[in-house]
């Protein structure tokens, strides 16, 4: 008998499964059970699945609660402010708009504030609101750069979410032992335990946070399995001995030189290279200083260069490099390699005791120079030698302002990396004053922010004046983004001239002048939110702030 559900002419025989293979091959094919082939079994078909679904869902049984889960862990920092807070919900809700034709308008990009403002709330130490950390995680989702600062500033409650939630478990990912509390020097057992049976992103994150506090007892914890670890897993655990090394690590390291693997090998060879008492230290600087030497037979002293003539299997198991690169001569990759390794101070005791500075001025024999120079350089970013960096830098006013031996914008911005950051600006903006800012934006990328003053003002003038000359504007995009995030926010009462827009040049770009006014606009109403950020969240009032935020 049919139900009070059933259509009277309804196939009652049929099972889900059946009806399901009768609608994968169509009722042209076959039909449900006791229901005839023509233009009704379509419909048939519905009218039956639709009475096993009401069977189905009234014969499943309800499933056993779940135990409820443990109550997050309980964060002990102190609650934001609430302006704060209430900046954090408008910075998270900002999404990137569209515009036309890449006009980006006056309103400031608060998404490109977000990082300032979580760095900055991270500083004051306070906690992340509850409310605001699914929109917290979903924005750290869709952008890596934010989860460093936005992990730190959800704080225990973010990991208590990932575990329930498969759309944020980066979250997880990104935190030492998967959110769970590491094991510190108080208990080497449990240590050892985890080093020996814990997944590869536990190891490597035990492995660094025991390097941080004790160097020794985390490369004595490596020594334990070294032997039986593969090769990318110990390329990876040999990279964390970068934080604290020390002449200690060179028993260790040595030990590296004769690994199977040559990744392993090399970067044993770099580690060693760059503690110049290390034995491989001076087995470089023999081999470096017998190729470097100063002729003083003709009327100016002169550096001459004899370059090896082979790669030995000394000199390999060192970390160097036999086969050159396509289109390099071995001679001159042999070279490179060998004084990059050494010491930077052999070339004093070597050179006649010049300075790095009068040594980089001297003249080289037969075209030697820019091999030459270019291994120093490697060699002064890799054993952090501001004298050396200095003098390979040389004078920001020169023409190209490259230095003896900075042949690239990417080798400047890495020695400019190894001086203090006051140091660093002063060079920068000395570029700037004499260059403009169409070769600037690299080096920008690593100055301290917020900018000096100096520094602030040269890329202020710089824009100045290629506003003026009714330059074209998108040229400087990248480079007003920049000042967006790091001009001091004191800057922007000094800007308020600049956001008119500007009689134009006959010569200049159409539409330019409004575009430039647009842009200044932009920078200002950015400075004055930042500077509106800072005293949210309890900072000292950064320059002048003006009216609005």
């Amino acid at each position: 008998m049919n139900s009070p559900l059933t259509p009277p002419d309804a196939p009652t025989g049929s099972s889900w499964e059946e009806l399901v293979t009768v609608a994968l091959l169509g009722t042209e094919r076959r039909t449900p059970s006791g229901t005839a082939p023509g233009r009704e079994a379509p419909g048939a078909l519905l009218d039956a699945a639709a009475v096993q679904t009401v069977r189905r869902r009234a014969g499943l049984r309800p499933g056993r609660a779940a135990a409820r889960p443990e109550p997050a862990a309980a964060d002990a920092r102190p609650a934001l402010p609430r302006p704060a807070a209430r900046r954090l919900a408008m910075l998270l809700a900002d999404r990137p708009g569209t515009g036309s034709g890449g006009r980006r308008g006056t309103a400031p990009d608060l998404m490109e504030l977000l990082p300032q403002w979580l760095a900055l709330a991270n500083q004051r130490g306070f906690a992340a609101p509850p409310e605001l950390l699914p929109a917290l995680l979903d924005a750290a989702r869709g952008r890596t750069d934010l989860r460093p600062a936005a992990l730190a500033f959800a704080g225990p409650r973010a990991l208590w979410l990932a575990r329930l939630n498969p759309d944020w478990r980066f979250a997880l990912r990104a935190t030492p032992g998967g959110g769970a509390t590491l094991p510190g020097a108080e208990e080497p057992e449990r240590a050892r335990q985890l080093w020996q049976e814990g997944l590869f992103a536990e190891r490597v994150a035990l492995l660094a946070a025991i390097r941080a506090h004790d160097p020794a007892a985390a490369r004595e914890l490596l020594a334990t399995t070294w032997a039986t670890e593969r090769a990318e897993d110990r390329l990876m655990f040999l990279d964390s001995l970068r934080t604290g090394l020390c002449a200690a690590d060179e028993p260790f390291l040595e030990q590296a030189l004769a690994d199977r693997s040559r990744n392993v090998r090399a970067t044993a060879a770099e580690l060693l290279s760059a503690l110049p008492g290390s034995a491989l230290a001076g087995r470089m600087a023999d081999r470096a200083g017998s190729c470097v030497s100063v002729d003083h037979t003709g009327g100016t002293p002169t550096i001459a260069v004899e370059a090896p003539h082979a790669c030995d299997a000394g000199m390999e198991r060192d970390g160097m490099v036999a086969k050159a690169p396509a289109g390099r001569g071995e001679r001159s990759w042999w070279l490179g390699q060998l004084v990059e390794a050494a010491p930077l101070s052999t070339w004093s005791r070597r050179l006649g005791g010049r300075t790095p500075e009068e040594i980089v001025a001297l003249p080289v024999t037969d075209d030697w120079q820019g091999e030459l120079h270019a291994a120093w350089c490697r060699a002064a970013v890799r054993q952090r030698d501001p004298s050396w960096s200095r003098a390979l830098l040389g004078s920001p006013s020169v023409p190209e302002a490259g230095g003896p031996g900075a042949v690239s914008l990417a080798e400047r911005a890495k020695l400019l990396g190894t001086l203090g950051s006051a140091e660093r600006a002063e060079w920068v903006a000395g570029f700037i004053a004499v260059h403009g800012l169409s070769e600037a934006f690299q080096l920008l990328g690593v100055c301290a922010v917020p900018w000096a003053g100096a520094l602030g003002r040269a890329v202020v003038d710089a824009l100045n004046i290629a506003r003026d000359a009714g330059s074209y504007p998108w040229s400087f995009s990248g480079v007003m983004g920049l000042a967006e995030r790091c001009l001091d926010p004191s800057e922007a009462g000094r800007l308020d001239a600049l956001t008119a827009i500007p009689d134009e040049p006959e010569n200049a770009s159409p539409g330019a002048g409004g575009y430039w006014a647009e842009s200044f606009q932009r920078l200002v109403g950015t400075l004055r939110l930042r500077a509106a950020m800072q005293l949210e969240l309890g900072g000292a009032p950064m320059g002048v702030v003006g009216s609005g935020s």
